[in-house]
């Protein structure tokens, strides 16, 4: 099947089975600075897994776009992906007498029915119960599982102990305690706060190599067991002193698209999958070598431009900081790894419209296809100018200097940009040889951890955590948007936000530094709408009518067919703010202060960043002399 085929497959059996489609959510999230990028279907529904109620129904099912930067450097192996796509389903406050039923038929109906993927080589984990937690064994979903097997004539033997005997007693389903079997936001029963729902999940496994080692099970590192799904059953809510039956509890499916894909492919390499089939074949004509010939830097290539076309599409161009730095990070280990295959000029740009042309099911992508291709063309040329910047700073160093160690190869690497095997290459050209290079290593390892050290703190807090001090700058923020379209006119649309209970930072899309009297006019509309003692309503409409009736908005494929639109209006009529969002926000604006804005700066190529505060005690001179130094 091709990609669209398969996407289409699982949208469209989820809707005969009564769930309705929400659009994949983008890359960069709204709302939650905790995380630079949506790494999980279940990342954007939170907030209904909590409680709230979303707009469409109880029963969803999507095809999220996701990205985890933990596994760049994973990525030349088998399986590791940055970028790939979720599928989910959800059912929020579920029937607990039925919802796990209705969702072990459904995943198994698609699976087996609907996509004839091989039963015999489904296996299925599930939660052996706490006598400690005083959590039961979840027998429900073995027993729904071992039904499943027996339909089609497979005697399904529950493995007890798969630590110990592995596959080798023709275990099915097997048996694990919290460490593998239990979902929560904050990972096992013992972290999870008071009030938080968790619960036991069931996750699903294709066997890629059935005649392995008899002792490997699902859990065991062994690359044989392929994890293509997982089955959350939140029912549990922490309490003050145990765990509490929820009435109703939620559903939480999520699968990999592509990794469903590599099961029906029956091959290991997830690169062999058709997501890769066309671009593979573009590479191997630009590179005139064969895939086979270098493994690694064919599947770092295949991922990384794929990874960097949806990031791009999604806000995050190349920059040297946050989200961009990520996009510019892939594109220039997709460059080197194309010029190691001995891909000479660029190339980048025409593998990237492979994947766009292949996208049909993302249409802003097909949209913007000119755009994104011209910025990935933009970037490969200004590495590759960097390339040769390096080339230069090298010379001079060995002029200067007479050597070169492993810690000055990665000054190169870190300050230029010039990766360790080029200026080993350049070295051995120029009759040198890299001395002490075990040194690269010691710097890598205190780069990498001051640049933790740095990202932890920079994340701190956010709306993850609805705070009362965060939710009133959420608010902030929406009158800060119409605050500039005011000043500077309609063209202005919100580009991402990140909101922690101690400042907003708000990006937008404008071309020019703002005056400090576009400043000072954006500043006194946020004040004059909070002096206004302005109400929060909210409302539900189609998204036609929402975006025909002017409400702001900038993604409006990605939204739902319902949307919630949230008008901050005072006594006298006066609407301040109208816009589509998620939520949390206050009330009323009576209590939250003065706002002022600290800093305004340039974020990316026609993007602007604002970072503000609200304050209690304001002195609006020597406030707009600190923006006047930073604007300086």
């Amino acid at each position: 099947m091709t990609p669209d085929e398969l996407r289409q497959s699982y949208v469209d059996f989820m809707k005969r089975i009564g769930a309705s489609q929400v659009p994949s959510s983008s890359l960069l999230p709204e709302n939650d600075p905790s995380t630079l990028f949506t790494g999980s279907g279940m990342q954007p529904m939170v907030p209904y897994l909590l409680g709230e109620k979303h707009p469409i129904g109880n029963e969803i099912a999507n095809i999220q776009k996701c990205l985890r930067t933990v596994d760049i450097e994973e990525v030349g192996d088998t399986s590791h992906l940055t970028f790939f796509e979720m599928i989910g389903r959800w059912e929020f406050k579920a029937n607990e007498q039925h919802y796990k039923q209705k969702q072990i038929d459904a995943i198994w109906h698609w699976q087996i029915m609907e996509l004839g993927m091989d039963p015999g080589r489904l296996y299925i984990s599930a939660f052996a119960g706490s006598d400690e937690l005083n959590i039961p064994k979840d027998t429900e979903a073995i027993g729904l599982w071992s039904a499943k097997f027996k339909s089609v004539g497979i005697e399904p033997i529950i493995e007890d102990d798969p630590w110990q005997y592995g596959a080798s007693r023709g275990g099915k389903i097997f048996l694990y305690d919290e460490k593998e079997n239990w979902w929560s936001r904050a990972g096992s029963p013992l972290h999870m706060p008071v009030g938080e729902p968790g619960g036991p999940d069931s996750e699903m496994f294709y066997d890629l190599d059935p005649s392995g080692d008899p002792l490997d099970h699902p859990a065991s590192e062994s690359d044989r067991f392929l994890e293509i799904g997982n089955n959350v059953f939140m029912c549990y809510t922490k309490g003050e002193t145990g765990f509490v039956k929820m009435q109703n509890p939620n559903l939480d499916y999520g699968g990999g698209l592509e990794r469903v894909a590599t099961a029906l492919n029956g091959d290991k390499d997830i690169y062999n999958t058709a997501f890769f089939l066309n671009p593979k074949n573009k590479l191997m004509e630009l590179s005139g070598k064969s895939y086979a010939d270098d493994l690694k830097s064919f599947r770092i290539i295949l991922d990384h431009v794929r990874a960097a076309t949806f990031l791009i599409n999604d806000g995050a161009e190349p920059a040297n900081s946050d989200a961009g730095y990520i996009t510019r990070r892939l594109l220039r280990r997709a460059i080197r790894a194309g010029k190691k295959i001995g891909i000479q000029g660029s190339f980048v740009g025409q593998l990237s419209e492979v994947y766009i042309d292949e996208a049909t099911a993302y249409e802003d992508l097909i949209r913007n296809k000119k755009k994104v291709i011209e910025i990935v063309n933009k970037e490969e040329s200004l590495f590759y100018r960097t390339l040769q910047q390096g080339e230069v700073e090298i010379q001079k160093h060995l002029k200067n200097k007479g050597n070169v160690t492993g810690a000055d190869a990665f000054y190169f690497y870190e300050t230029y940009g010039f990766p360790l095997e080029l200026t080993e290459e350049f070295l051995v050209e120029s009759g040198y040889s890299m001395e002490d290079k075990a040194s690269y290593a010691e710097a890598a390892k205190k780069h990498t951890e001051m640049s933790r050290t740095a990202s932890a703190g920079k994340f701190k807090g956010g709306l993850a955590e609805h705070s009362a001090e965060t939710t009133a700058l959420h608010t902030v923020s929406h009158l800060l948007l119409a605050g500039l379209r005011e000043v500077l006119g309609d063209h202005v649309h919100q580009q991402g936000s990140n909101i922690t209970s101690e400042r907003l930072r708000f990006d937008f899309n404008h071309d020019e530094k703002l005056t400090l009297e576009q400043i000072a006019k954006v500043e006194k509309y946020v004040n004059d709408a909070i002096s206004s003692r302005a109400v929060t309503s909210i409302s539900e409409l189609p998204k036609l009518e929402a975006k025909e009736s002017n409400v702001e908005g900038n993604f409006w494929d990605k939204y739902p067919e319902i949307v919630k639109v949230y008008t901050i209006q005072d006594h006298e009529g006066k609407v301040w703010s109208r816009e589509v969002c998620g939520g949390p926000h206050v009330e009323d604006t009576t209590n939250l202060g003065t706002f002022r804005i600290t800093k305004e700066q340039s974020s990316a190529a026609g993007v602007r960043r604002i970072k503000g505060g609200l304050f209690k005690h304001y002195t609006l001179q020597s406030e707009l002399a600190n923006i006047y130094l930073d604007h300086k």
